[in-house]
């Protein structure tokens, strides 16, 4: 069966807002239903392309897309109403996951893949916004994988370097992604980031993205790049406000002054492209009001990485709506040309979520806008 070498942008734009149905759900390895990074998802090849779709949400059970049992190479064809509309690979299982810890934990409770590249793990698997519901991130499913036993509670720095340096053996992982609950305290998650990132580099050289809130000192920035951190993530979801205020009530207690304060500082250890937010289409912000706010971050030299929101079964916007694909395209489109104006490029980051890129549109859009 052939794959396709290219993939339209508005199609993955239709696919992550829609998602997916699948005839045989066992497609591809294990997904994650509930819990940080991209739940309720399965990744797929185009070609070269990979990309995250939604499997195991209320949109993607009515979805027009429907993906046929794969062959033994995992290949498979994507119809709608019967007809063709792409050709695809799922990803092969990955062979760290069959591994244990020297403490005896298995490889997948430690970090998991994202994509097919990537390595991606939420050292703390709680954090203090979740553990009020009058505070929480109204998206959020961070302790949903800990209550069903599918991971710790927290990784030790030994614990990662073992599993990371398997997965670049192993598997041929290219870069990692080291997220966090917020724990208590004003460094808000960059001193176990760091200890985290130090222990890895120790064994494996491997560039890291960490993630967490802005640390209350500017110092943080400095001390995660000392400690083998290539690149950061400081994630704002919601970009306006009174969606802040709504959506994530707790996290909205750091205001946007904090955040571009943050920014800057960061830009100025990390570099121009080496810092990003991730930004979730779909809240309630408008077009414009993200548009906007991504031209002031791309003017500093943060990266904006805007993907679709999805409901997660198990969160309270479990019934909210997707985004459509034409609202994500009159986004990410102008976003794209905003982006490389600004001197920026997805495939410029070291590492982290704007790198790989799975989770949106936008990287495929940036590379239709540059001169091949």
């Amino acid at each position: 069966m052939r794959e396709f070498q290219s993939i339209d942008p508005e199609l993955i734009n239709d696919l992550q807002t829609r998602g997916m149905r699948l005839v045989d759900p066992r497609a591809g390895h294990e997904s994650r239903r509930g819990g940080a990074g991209p739940s309720d998802h399965k990744a797929v090849n185009f070609g070269d392309t990979t990309i995250m779709v939604p499997v195991h949400t209320a949109p993607a059970f009515d979805s027009p897309y429907l993906v046929e049992a794969p062959d033994a190479d995992g290949r498979a064809r994507i119809t709608r109403e019967g007809s063709e509309i792409a050709r695809i690979r799922f990803p092969n299982r990955p062979r760290f996951y069959d591994l244990t810890t020297s403490d005896g934990i298995p490889y997948n409770k430690i970090a998991v893949l994202h994509s097919r590249d990537v390595l991606a793990t939420t050292i703390l698997q709680t954090c203090i916004r979740y553990e009020s519901r009058k505070k929480t991130c109204q998206f959020c499913s961070i302790g949903q994988s800990l209550a069903a036993g599918r991971t710790v509670a927290h990784k030790t720095p030994a614990q990662l370097a073992e599993v990371a340096k398997a997965a670049v053996e192993l598997d041929g992982v290219k870069h990692m992604v080291m997220t966090t609950g917020t724990p208590p305290g004003k460094d808000r998650g960059a001193a176990v980031l760091a200890e985290s990132a130090r222990a890895v580099k120790a064994v494996v050289e491997l560039p890291i993205q960490v993630q967490c809130e802005p640390p209350e000192d500017d110092a943080w920035h400095e001390r995660m790049k000392a400690a083998g951190a290539d690149a950061l993530g400081m994630h704002l979801e919601a970009v306006t406000p009174e969606v802040r205020k709504r959506i994530m009530p707790g996290k909205a207690s750091v205001p946007l002054d904090k955040y571009f304060s943050s920014f800057k500082a960061a830009v100025k250890v990390f570099g121009r492209g080496q810092v990003s937010t991730y930004i979730l289409a779909g809240l309630g912000d408008t077009r414009e009001a993200i548009l906007d706010m991504s031209t002031r971050l791309v003017a500093m030299g943060v990266y904006p990485f805007v993907v679709p929101f999805v409901p997660i079964s198990g969160t309270p916007l479990e019934s909210h709506p997707a985004p459509n694909a034409d609202f994500m395209a009159s986004i990410l489109a102008p976003l794209s040309q905003i982006v490389i104006d600004g001197g920026l490029k997805a495939s410029d980051i070291k590492a982290g979520c704007g790198k790989c890129g799975a989770c949106s549109a936008l990287s495929t859009y940036e590379k239709q806008r540059i001169p091949a």
